[in-house]
């Protein structure tokens, strides 16, 4: 079953929502602007599947997907771009390049999903992805990021999720307390015994809320603001992120900061 598997497949079952994400985006960015946004750009975009279900919205919207990875822009072009109807495919860019010098025309939306961003771990080539972020975008448009915390987020520890067919392990491999550094994996594992070792290795910085927020301030943006997700009855996550400007000490949580220029 691993030697069939398609790793991109897998990570988009395990890891992705698309559908959720863009209803996020646009209800947020229209309760915060009072109008429509159309013009979307994914940074770190991958597989380009969130650039996807953003131009499934309508024939006015627009994305532009940028990644350096030349072999994920080809199997999202490929398998979600190519996937679409072809009035659909005109409306997604794929760019092969560096988010710190590529060239876009000014969006309503900017989103960098999935901490992908952590890959700049240190605080001046954060501040200056984030001011590039701020030149890319318009007078009243907003950059979507997420961010994980929690004393959880500190250990050396596997995850284990069950899927339709496999299972996901978060693998956080490893963890310098003095300078934030974390490697982490994903491994895929099968029904059949057979297993996907290390099919994605991050090395980031784990930044934290405040550190972020101050970055973005001295980049240029006007507000920051963390949205917090509820809870349900069983006190698990619901899916619903709401304005939150003191959160909650849970062991582990996942949160998106929503940036106004």
């Amino acid at each position: 079953m691993a030697e069939q598997a398609d790793i991109h497949e897998l990570y988009e079952q395990s890891v992705q929502n698309v559908e959720n994400e863009i209803e996020f985006l646009q209800a947020t960015f229209t309760a915060l602007t009072g109008r429509t946004g159309y013009l979307f750009r994914e940074d770190f975009c991958g597989t380009a599947s969130a650039s996807c279900q953003w131009v499934r919205q309508g024939p006015e919207f627009q994305a532009i997907a940028v990644d350096i990875d030349p072999e994920v822009l080809d199997w999202g072009r490929a398998n979600r771009v190519g996937r679409l109807p072809a009035e659909d495919q005109a409306r997604v860019s794929l760019i092969e390049s560096d988010v710190l010098t590529v060239e876009t025309p000014k969006v309503d939306l900017l989103a960098a999903f999935n901490f992908s961003y952590w890959i700049f771990d240190t605080r001046e080539r954060m501040l200056q992805y984030f001011r590039r972020c701020h030149d890319a975008i318009k007078d009243d448009g907003i950059l979507f990021l997420d961010i994980f915390g929690g004393p959880e987020s500190q250990e050396e520890t596997k995850e284990k999720t069950k899927h339709d067919g496999f299972t996901y392990v978060w693998h956080q491999a490893e963890y310098h307390p003095v300078t934030n550094y974390m490697r982490c994996n994903i491994h895929f594992r099968f029904k059949d015994g057979s297993r996907i070792k290390k099919a994605f290795t991050y090395e980031w910085r784990l930044w934290s809320a405040p550190e972020l927020r101050d970055m973005l301030l001295e980049a240029g943006f006007s507000k920051v603001t963390i949205y917090w997700e509820g809870e349900d009855d069983d006190g698990e996550g619901n899916g619903v992120f709401t304005p939150n400007g003191r959160g909650d000490a849970d062991l582990a949580w996942i949160a998106y900061i929503v940036v106004e220029k």
